[in-house]
Parts: structure tokens; sequence; C-alpha cells
């Protein structure tokens, strides 16, 4: 078959397309970034814009996408005075601290329902403040360090002082529901092992949390409740500093800064190392910098978790903190102090045995974990070993005069924790070791052999790529392959659309689909079953394939759906694939991507955070409002499918399983992909169906009669859901008692739709219905599990539109835009 060659394209498109490419791809620079005083509804923040940042008034602070790694950042609010490299700024709050977003797409955005979300790569959320508002809702930083999100009568629906990370600002309160976090290393922001809080005994402590062991270690646990001059009889458990430099707390305790009253930048901080310090900073000064103004221990080895287990903390003031084994122990991880030692011998060989000897160490101590909590009093060093001896998890012992006599106590030891060495300490501490090991002088002795280094940069794994600043050179010869490679991608894509409708669909090996909703993209089958972890985590089933949860190549967590067997073509999947892709309503589930290879047919859609509406008609968390706002948008969605898409398409399925729920309860109607794509042309009577679809009592009487298959059968299914929404009653599995009905049959259980007719006969609905009968009408038949929390009149409305819905002739139920004007139409009433 011969072909007519595309036109040549002319040489002023190339030269006008250089000067185009020239034009956007100058860096911008930073003088045209403009920061925002505050964000309203419908606007977002996106981590690829850096002027995208609000800020203070007074310019102290500003908030907005913070870098925590590479192309890893988090929504943040730091101080921007003085001026700083954002790298090298001082971060004081963080909202998705331990979960970076990606540098692609990521946004913080104000919706519409006054919910502050933060999403990663646009697609799913990591971070929201749960809040809801129908009045105007603003979202802004105050000169204070305080990122609040207001309405319109100036009410706080949520502030960043609610939430502290590490850090303490002036006038922000710690109290009973508040706790400061450590940061995992100085590198790393994510959460911990130090956690400042009120203690149930209404003590304001700092609690090293670790994997397996937690401790707490200021005040010093040693001092009995009556030594600490801590006030334990309180109730309201709060603490604050002021910008002088005092920090109070309702347990009494209290101190002030070296440098009290003088008006600086201060900043109370749990730092990674477990210190809890106070810093301060004048921005006037010439060379502005922190300085500690006060810190909770001077001792930095009484910090527990510093070393591990089995492992030994010393301090020199000039090499500063260190760690080192104990004898007869190596290290667990050369990098990581925090992972302690483990034996160099089998502890199983020793433990009762003959050749189990003991070495002594002198100036050491390990704080806690003594076996009974009870020491051995007035004993010999003998009693002692052969008490160690005996117990096969005793790992050594103190042997130590006792303070109340001139007399020693034993204290065995069933683990090597928190243990430090201070020239301060009196007593002796014998480890048990095999007798066979020899140790030298210096091993006795000398503890501070090692120091502890700064914990490695790790990476978060993003897979987006992140631009890099690079020299002139360089950025020169990325640009004239960029242009190159963009100049083939245009003659390719100009070349593509000229020959597209000579060409098979089943013979283009594309990526992507263009979609008005975005791009669509092409999976293989390994890179999903590698995503799902070789489909092991099934998340739901239905009569066309089995849906699991999978974590695609970006991070992005998807819903990825197995069909069936493959039924049809390639091409015809393509085409019905590429369709569904271009629906885009805020009330239908969005499909990112697909797969057709050989008999394999999987489709990708974005996951939902709550599941299922069935999996949620039990939860107390769908309240009324949440389940007339859910009749609402999934008539909605169905309207757009039946209505307003390019092909009108028929779900076929409409019941709970097939209603998802995201993060706000908003629902999404899915599994409508490849269900019935109508032809405009044929309009909405349709009888082109081989075998019948749906579930059984949500399924309209089409189905079983006969009867030509419409958009109508949706609204019959629909309706059904409404009426399980509203009474809380499975169709296709309740049965209900009705007793015998006047002369009628016996028969005890009828169907969901004949009862709920019923009850409004019995409550005298009729042609000339009355407010009392709806009334007793709806209070018998609305779900038990509402408590009565509920609007009447809607809850009527809604049961109303439902009757209507499942009317057994097609021709009287409503369409879906009649169903959502229906209910709607008394909104405002």
């Amino acid at each position: 078959m011969a072909h007519t060659s595309p036109p040549s394209l002319p040489q002023s498109f190339f030269v006008s397309l250089l000067l185009l490419l020239l034009l956007f791809s100058l860096p911008p620079t930073s003088s045209s970034s403009s920061a925002l005083p505050f964000l309203t509804k419908r606007s977002s923040l996106s981590v690829e814009n850096p002027s995208d940042v609000l800020v203070s008034p007074n310019g102290t602070f500003s908030s907005g996408f913070f870098p925590v790694g590479d192309n890893a950042f988090s929504f943040a609010v730091w101080f921007t005075k003085p001026a700083c490299r954002i790298a090298d700024c001082t971060p004081v709050w963080m909202a998705n601290r331990g979960n970076p977003v990606n540098g692609r797409g990521s946004l913080l955005s104000l919706l519409d329902s006054g919910n502050l979300v933060l999403r990663d790569a646009g697609a799913f959320t990591v971070w929201s403040s749960g809040t809801s508002s129908p009045d105007r809702v603003v979202l802004a930083l105050e000169d204070r360090g305080n990122l609040v999100l207001t309405n319109s009568t100036g009410d706080v629906l949520w502030q960043s002082f609610d939430s502290p990370t590490d850090t303490l600002l002036p006038m922000q309160p710690l109290t009973r529901n508040t706790e400061l976090l450590s940061s995992r290393s100085r590198y790393n922001y994510s959460g911990g092992f130090y956690k400042l809080h009120f203690d149930n005994d209404n003590v304001l402590r700092i609690l090293f949390d670790g994997p397996s062991i937690s401790s707490q270690f200021w005040p010093y646990p040693w001092l009995f409740s009556n030594l600490l001059d801590r006030f334990l009889y309180n109730s309201s458990r709060v603490a604050v500093l002021d910008s002088y430099g005092h920090f109070t707390s309702s347990d009494m305790f209290e101190f002030y800064a070296s440098d009290y009253g003088v008006v600086l930048q201060r900043r109370l901080t749990l730092d990674f190392d477990g210190n809890l310090r106070l810093y301060s900073r004048d921005p006037s000064a010439s060379s502005p910098s922190w300085s500690v103004s006060w810190q909770a221990l001077s001792i930095p080895c009484f910090i527990h978790g510093v070393c591990g287990n089995n492992s030994l903390c010393s301090y020199d003031p000039v090499k500063g903190r260190s760690c080192s084994c104990v004898p007869g122990y190596k290290r667990k991880d050369p990098i990581d102090w925090s992972a302690g030692c483990e034996p160099d011998f089998q502890f199983s060989d020793v433990c009762g045995s003959t050749d189990v000897g003991f070495v002594k160490v002198l100036y050491i101590d390990f704080y806690g974990y003594d076996y009974n909590n009870d020491p051995i009093s007035n004993t010999t060093l003998e009693n002692c070993q052969q008490k160690c001896l005996e117990m096969c998890g005793c790992r050594g012992f103190q042997y130590t005069m006792a303070s109340s006599g001139p007399y020693y106590d034993c204290y065995r030891k069933i683990e090597l924790l928190n243990g430090h060495n201070l020239p301060s300490f009196t007593g002796e501490f014998y480890i048990k070791v095999p007798k066979s090991m020899t140790f030298t002088k210096d091993q006795l002795t000398k503890r501070t052999q090692y120091t502890c280094p700064s914990p490695p940069v790790v990476p978060w794994d993003r897979n987006y790529p992140k631009k890099r600043p690079s020299s002139v050179l360089n950025f020169m010869m990325w640009f004239a392959c960029a242009v190159g490679v963009i100049e083939l991608v245009l003659v390719f894509l100009v070349w593509f659309f000229l020959l597209r409708n000579q060409q098979d669909v089943t013979s283009i090996n594309q990526s992507y689909f263009l979609a008005a909703s975005g791009l669509i993209k092409r999976y293989t089958y390994d890179e999903l079953k590698k995503a799902t972890k070789n489909f092991s985590d099934e998340i739901g089933r239905g009569a066309g394939g089995i849906v699991y949860k999978g974590v695609l190549p970006d991070g992005r967590l998807a819903a990825i759906k197995l069909l069936n067997e493959a039924t049809t073509g390639e091409a015809d999947f393509l085409a019905e694939a590429s369709t569904i892709g271009r629906l885009n309503h805020m009330n239908l589930i969005e499909m990112w991507g697909y797969c057709a290879e050989g008999k394999h047919r999987l489709l990708v859609y974005e996951f939902m955070e709550h599941g299922s509406l069935a999996a949620n008609l039990n939860s107390p968390e769908l309240d009324w409002k949440r389940r007339f706002d859910i009749a609402v948008g999934t008539a909605k969605g169905l309207a757009y499918l039946h209505e307003e898409c390019l092909e009108w398409i028929l779900h076929c399925d409409v019941k709970p399983q097939n209603i998802l729920l995201d993060a706000d309860y908003t629902p999404k109607v899915a599994d409508f992909g490849l269900s019935k794509l109508m032809d405009r042309g044929k309009g909405l009577n349709n009888s082109d169906f081989s075998r019948i679809r749906g579930t059984r009592g949500y399924m309209a009487p089409e189905w079983v009669s006969n009867l030509p298959i419409t958009s109508k059968v949706d609204v019959y299914s629909y309706g059904i859901v409404m009426l399980e929404l509203a009474t809380g009653m499975n169709p296709a599995t309740s049965v209900v008692n009705t007793g015998n009905e006047g002369g009628e049959s016996d028969a005890k259980h009828v169907r969901l739709v004949t009862w709920a007719r019923k009850k409004m006969r019995e409550a005298g609905v009729g042609d000339g219905r009355t407010t009392t009968g709806w009334s007793r009408a709806v209070e018998e038949m609305v779900d038990p599990a509402l408590r009565g929390n509920y609007d009447r009149k809607k809850m009527a409305i809604m049961i109303e539109v439902a009757l209507r819905c499942v009317e057994e002739d097609k021709d009287a139920r409503p369409s879906m835009s009649q169903a959502v004007e229906l209910l709607l139409r008394h909104e405002d009433d």
C-alpha cells in the first residue's frame, strides 16, 4: 500500500521553536519571586514554585515546602530573618516530617470544604488539617510563627501551635495533649527517640522511647518525687516560654535563659541527641547565630539510649561525647552507635558453666534493669558473684558501698543499658565473660577510644528527577541536547498525527494516552506485578476481577484491578480504556493507567483512603451529614456518566462496594470502567446486552424481564443504595419481619423496597401526604446507628427520592440529574 509523504515543515517553524524553547529554558531569577500573604479556598502552594511561600507580616517566619533530603520536601515553618538560603534556614514546625513528598507535582491545597490537604505528587494525601467550614477560610502565618487557619468570624479552625514537632516558640504552650519529638538525626528530620511530655504524674519529663527499650531520664529518675521540687498535684499540665527567656511549667519547674531580659529570637528545641536546649539569636547582630542559653542536662552521658546496649558513654570537654563497648563485646553496627554492642562469645556456652568468670571495670555505672528491682544488701563480693552465676540472665553486677551504712550492696543486672563512665563513680562493676577471655589494661581503663560519628546522610527514596545547578558549559550542553530531543519528539508527534488514521491501534508502541484529565500511562504486567508484591495485598473483588493495593514506581499508592481473563481484543480494550481515562469528575474514581499485555488486562486507579461505602456503613464516622453528601455526590457522578461525558456510560453495577470514599469521605463512583459504553447516536435506549449484569438486591427488574436496558437500571440501583444509607439494611442479605398483614400470606420476610413502601402506607402517607405521617414513617425507618442525630426533613426527602428511583416502571423513575435536583432543591429551605 502506497503512502503519501507528509508535507515538510517550514524552516521558520524550527526557528520559532528554538526561540520559544530558549525563552522557557532560562532559569527564573530570585527577584521574580513574590511571597504570599495568605491562602484562600480553592488555592494551592506548589513544591515546584519557589515563590509559593507564606510570609509573616514582619518577615521573621516563612512557610512552604522545605527540603529535607534528595528530592524530598516537608511542608514547614522556618525562620527567614536574618535572610538565609532555604537549606540553611532553621525549621520550627513540619506537617509531614516522617513522610516527605516529591519535588514534582506536590501541593498544599485549601479545599472548598475548608480542609487543608497536603498531597504527594498531587496523587494521595499525606497530611490534612481535618477541618471543614462552609464560610470563607484563610490560612495565614503570624509574626510569632504560628500557622493559623481561620474562618470569616476569626475563629481558629486549626493552628500549628497545637501540634508542635521538636520546637516550642515563645508563647506556644506545651499541654497535656502535645509533646515535643526529637529528630532522628542532624540530617534526618523524621521523628526520633526522645519525647518531652507531661507524664501521668503531671511532671514534665524527657523520655527515651527506643525501638525496644524505653525509659525516662529527666528529671533524674533516681530522685524520688518529693525531691524533684515539682508540684505533682496539678491538673492544668501546661508549660510556656516567653520572649524574654523565662520558662514556666504547671509542675512548678521554671528556668531563666542566661541572656534573660532581652527580647530576642528564641526557640526551645528537643535536639536529636536527647538534650533539651533553649537557643537565642539577635537578628540585628553583624554575624547572627544561634547560641545555647540553657540546657536540661549538663552531663550528656546521663541521656539514655546514647550508645545502645552493652556499651559505655564517656564525655571529654575537648573531644565531646564518645562511645565504647564493654570488655568482651563488639559493635553491632560500624556506623550507628545506637545499635549498641553484642557479645564476642556465645552466652549459651557460658551460662551456668564453671568456665564463667568476671572482669572488673572501674568508674562505670549502668542505670536501671536491676534484677527484681531490689539489691542484695550487706553482702560479700563472693556471694554477689555466686548469685549472678546462678542467674542465666545476669549480665554482670555493681558492687558498691551502701549510702546508709558501712557495708556493700550487690545490684545484679539483666541488661547492660544506659552505661556511662565518670571518674566520680565509686564502687566496682563486674561483667560476666568466659574465663578464657583475656583483656589488656588498656581495654579495662581506656573508655574513650571511639568517637561517636555523625550519622550519615540517608537520602529519601524519590524517583522524580531533581533540578540541580550547573556551570554555564554544562547548561549549554544539556540545553543543546534537550533542544535536539524535543525537536525529534515534535517531529515524531507531527508524523504520528498525520498518519494516525492509517495505523492500527495495536501496532502503536506508546506509553501514554493524551486525555483531558492528564496522562494515562501504559504499564507492563511485570511493573504492576512488582507494584502489588506479586498481587499479595487484596483489597476488594467483584464479578469483573480482583483489586489489589500497590505502590507505583513513582511512589504513589494505587488500586490495581486485575480483570478476569480477557474476552476482547487489545484494540477494543485500548479504545474503551482511553474513553474511561478521559473522564474527569470529582465523584468518579480517576484512572491513572492500564496494562494490555497478552491476555492480561489491568486498570490502575487512584487509591481511596477510607475504602468502600460498604466497609463504612457501620462506622460511627458515617454520620448523617456524610451520608447525605455521599448520596448527592454519587448521584452527581452517575449523572455525569449518563448525560455529560463524550460517550454515555452505563455503570450496570451500582452498589456500596463500588462507591469509594477518600480522606474527606467524598464519594467516588468506581468500577464503571469498561462497564458499557453507549454510542450517543443510539441514545440511551439500548438492548445490546448479552448477559445479566449487576448484584442481587440492587438489580433493576429489566434485567430479568427481558426489557430494554437503559440508564434507568443505574437509577434503580442508586435508589436501593439510598435506602441502605437511610435504613442501614442490606437489601441483598437482610430480611425484615413484617408479620401477617390482614389476611395476606403469612410470609414474614419481604424485600427492602416492599418494606419501605409498607411503612409509608402504615403511616398514612399517600396522595394526601401529611407531615405527621412522613415524620412517623421516617423515625421507624431510619438507621438506629444514627441515634436520632439527623435532619428529619432532608431524611424524608432522601427516602422519597429513593422510592421514586426504585419504581417498577422504568419510565416512572427520574433521571440521575433529576435526582440530584430533587435532593438539592430543599438544601436552603
